[in-house]
């Protein structure tokens, strides 16, 4: 698995300079990692949004300059064909939730919070939150988180539908866990899964079903899904080859 943690202390800011470095990190991804884990240093905040320090001087061409390069960053996240699991573990606030929707699975600690506070900035969530929190839990729910600027707790984030997991133990080694049992599937078929699953979300159902057939049918003709089935018969673990 390949673990990515912001560390930009005190608090994970997304400050330009991180951006940057995770940019370059999404980027470069190794093809063999299977599972990757996005997740916060120093326990205070998973991440707890931009850095305003850069908020005081933007007008309008450079406000959409901000957040067009933090959109760039987040939809290549999204774009992985690994599955990305969030660790959540403290506030999760602004751009922090916008990363941590770009993630695929959101897991969290009892104690986090989630939120968007921009409108008590005068602003609006500018990396993807309004557009990937409706698609998520709806839009009724979506504009009354971003509409209040309220926070909600890790239990009633749960609620809304916008992390799949709390738990008292250990977000991270939660969130091991299941990138170790993801990891033991095989590849070609998770990638496939993640891939038809988001294409199909953003067409009808009929032209959905099409993209499942055609992924299914493509990992027929792969020696990974010979492998599956012989090991199933077989009755032994299978060992994928990514082929």
């Amino acid at each position: 698995m390949g673990i990515v943690t912001i560390d930009s202390p005190p608090v994970n800011a997304l400050e330009q300079q991180v951006l940057d470095e995770l940019d370059q990190i999404v980027t470069n991804m190794p093809k063999d990692v299977d599972v990757v884990i996005v997740t916060g240093a120093g326990g205070k905040a998973f991440v707890a949004g931009a850095d305003i320090k850069d908020f005081p001087e933007l007008k309008k061409e450079t406000g959409i300059e901000l957040v067009k390069k933090g959109q760039r960053i987040f939809d290549k996240i999204a774009a992985l064909e690994q599955p990305v699991i969030a660790a959540i573990d403290g506030f999760a606030l602004g751009g922090g939730l916008e990363l941590a929707l770009a993630c695929d699975i959101r897991i969290a600690s009892k104690r986090s919070k989630v939120g968007f506070p921009e409108v008590n900035l005068g602003i609006l969530p500018g990396y993807g939150g309004t557009q990937r929190l409706p698609r998520l839990i709806g839009p009724g729910k979506a504009k009354q988180l971003i509409f209040s600027g309220d926070p909600l707790s890790a239990e009633e984030a749960k609620q809304a539908g916008i992390l799949e997991e709390v738990t008292e133990d250990s977000p991270m080694e939660k969130a091991k866990e299941l990138a170790e049992t993801i990891a033991k599937r095989a590849p070609l078929g998770v990638r496939k899964a993640k891939k038809a699953i988001d294409e199909g979300l953003n067409t009808t159902l009929e032209e959905g079903l099409h993209i499942e057939a055609v992924a299914f049918g493509e990992l027929c003709d792969t020696e990974d899904k010979n492998e599956g089935v012989a090991a199933f018969f077989e009755k032994r673990q299978p060992n994928f080859s990514r082929k």
